[in-house]
């Protein structure tokens, strides 16, 4: 897998450490827990409190959280099974790109993933790399979710609006327009005691952002459905849909009821950032250039 520098010294940093969360090792989930914490074999396990999927929640399993090979339920194998339904225009621009996973990745140092210069991921993206640990806080209105990679965040509102209506470079919300962003626009409703039904919309174009590490393409026509299901106290399981006319004729699952397990809340989310610095000497390294001057102390 190519991966590039502050990735593996992440990994390191994480095999570092013999964490201990729940009984389970966090390893390939990037945090810390004080290793004097004692976890209680007796540790609170009941039904799914309601209208609540606030806490820190891991992704278990290696691979299921990362998504390196693509989105976890479609990956860019090469496999007819995994063709995706491109309109001819979406197919025309997925060919366009240059990723360094999947079936047409390409070597170190000819990739023009956005991710690559340290642009942000941009929404769903956040959901398809790197998802090791999230934190989820709510109130009575919105729903936060905190993502561990270049720390970043996004809100859901739970406060019965409507969903924007989109436009050309943006949204609308009656007579008010704001422009698209990187994290779009998300409004979400509880659908019974333990589901949140949440969809985004007014997000970037495709010449800004990418579905996942293997080139796949969104568009700001898109419209992102996910599912949260809180199945008891200790399991969230995350799905997703995505419908976006202007690049593949028909919606389709880009996630199947991933299993996120409850962590301790006092878990120490390791750092993982992009740092430009660190990709440069990645490519150099990878190509077989010069070396970098160590920075001075």
């Amino acid at each position: 897998m190519r991966q590039r520098i502050s990735l593996c010294l992440f990994m390191l940093a994480a095999l570092a450490f013999s964490v201990t969360i729940f009984a389970q090792s966090s390893n390939n989930l990037g945090g810390w827990l004080d290793p004097n914490f004692k976890p209680d074999p007796k540790a609170p396990h009941g039904p799914a409190p309601p209208h609540d999927i606030s806490g820190m929640w891991g992704v278990l399993g290696g691979q299921a959280g990362i998504q390196a090979g693509g989105v976890q339920a479609e990956p860019n194998d090469g496999k007819p099974e995994h063709q995706l339904p491109f309109t001819p225009y979406g197919l025309k621009v997925y060919k366009e790109h240059k990723p360094l996973e999947g079936f047409d990745a390409v070597p170190p140092g000819q990739y023009n993933d956005p991710r690559e210069i340290c642009e942000p991921l941009g929404f769903p993206r956040a959901n398809h790399y790197q998802l090791r640990l999230i934190q989820i806080f709510q109130d009575a209105s919105k729903v936060a979710i905190l993502y561990q990679y270049d720390n970043r965040w996004r809100i859901i509102w739970t406060d019965g609006r409507s969903l924007p209506t989109v436009v050309d470079g943006g949204v609308k919300t009656g007579d008010r327009y704001q422009d698209e962003r990187f994290y779009g626009f998300s409004v979400g409703k509880w659908v019974d005691d333990t589901t949140l039904v949440v969809q985004t919309v007014g997000t970037l174009p495709e010449d800004r952002v990418w579905l996942d590490a293997t080139g796949r393409v969104i568009s700001d026509k898109l419209k992102v459905t996910e599912t949260f299901h809180r199945v008891d106290s200790n399991t969230l399981l995350l799905s997703e849909t995505i419908d976006d006319p202007k690049i593949y004729t028909k919606p389709w699952a880009t996630i199947d009821k991933l299993p996120l397990k409850l962590q301790d809340p006092r878990t120490d989310i390791l750092e993982f950032d992009c740092s430009p610095v660190e990709q440069k000497r990645y490519d150099q390294i990878a190509t077989g250039g010069a070396d970098f001057e160590k920075p001075k102390k």
